[in-house]
């Protein structure tokens, strides 16, 4: 399989740490899926266990898989999701990681995307994700500024800010692929201000034009521009909950581009994205079916007075 092949090698080896003999379970919803192929066919050559579940794709980020695929991923080494929408933020992954699994997600990801982020080093995105978790764990406001008129406030006090370092080698270790970012949960109810989306919003792709999404204690009380009715609908349909803040993140992958797919989006390095819905499997209390991030291009970062981030440019 060339490329895809290496990066899939690449990937058991490098970001999961697999040992021959270990189970990996790949779960996705295409049965054409040639990035599931790949995996099972390093794993194969690996010495490993693989094992494939296609299931019915689901309807958004958020919601759960059958019980049938959470049984079983709490019975592998190794779960692998490369689906159409994210099962992050999930029961089903969480409980994963509680049985033990090491745990990679990857919603939406591309063949280019899968052979070209794996070519970062992971080492250094590692270092700079620890960097800024460490900065957000210190931290009690973070304000959010840019040219395009963001100025969003969080309170961050008491919540730990997550890295998302591409190396889930420990049993329970959990995060995205490509990864590359640090993370936290605000305190619900907190956030005040105006956030402009200028980059990509999940189930958006690519914005033409920005989107405005305007926050009141915690959640979003108007939103306005490209797509504005779609978030409306989504946030109705998943019920209680879905418009409030759910995620600060820091992009740290500087092989990572704007692509669409919010997956690879969030990473971007000098970006901030911020998420609605759920955040209870990192930090938070709002449980709800639902997880959709915001990527904002060049903005300006600064937690207690510390510059992480000024006009998109990394301070770290």
């Amino acid at each position: 399989m060339g490329d895809l092949g290496s990066a899939a090698r690449t990937l058991l080896e490098k970001c999961m740490g697999a040992k021959a003999g270990e189970s990996v379970l790949v779960v996705d919803d295409d049965a054409g899926n040639v990035i599931s192929a790949a995996l099972i066919q390093a794993a194969t050559e690996m010495a490993l266990e693989p094992m494939r579940i296609t299931m019915a794709p689901r309807q958004r980020s958020g919601q759960e898989p059958p019980k049938s695929v959470s049984r079983a991923m709490q019975g592998a080494d190794i779960v692998l999701m490369p689906t159409s929408f994210s099962l992050s933020h999930t029961n089903a992954r969480h409980d994963a990681c509680d049985a033990g699994a090491r745990v990679g997600s990857m919603p939406g990801i591309t063949v280019d995307m899968f052979t070209r982020t794996l070519t970062a080093d992971y080492e250094r995105v590692a270092e700079r994700s620890e960097t800024v978790a460490r900065i957000m764990n210190a931290g009690r406001e973070a304000r959010i500024t840019s040219a395009l008129g963001t100025d969003l406030r969080l309170n961050i006090a008491g919540r730990e800010g997550v890295p998302d370092t591409g190396l889930y080698h420990a049993p329970g270790a959990f995060g995205n692929l490509p990864a590359g970012e640090a993370y936290l949960a605000p305190v619900e109810g907190k956030a005040e201000g105006v956030l402009v989306v200028d980059a990509s919003m999940a189930g958006l792709g690519v914005l033409p034009s920005p989107v405005t999404l305007t926050f009141r204690e915690g959640r979003v009380v108007d939103v306005s521009g490209h797509g504005a009715d779609q978030l409306r609908a989504n946030w109705a349909a998943a019920g209680e909950g879905a418009d409030c803040v759910a995620e600060l993140g820091v992009g740290t992958n500087d092989r990572a581009v704007i692509t669409g797919r919010v997956l690879e989006d969030e990473k971007v390095l000098g970006t901030v994205h911020i998420a609605v819905g759920n955040n209870a499997h990192f930090g938070g209390v709002n449980n709800v079916p639902y997880h959709a991030d915001g990527v904002i291009t060049k903005p300006t970062l600064v937690i207690d007075g510390t510059t992480v981030i000024e006009n998109g440019v990394p301070r770290f």
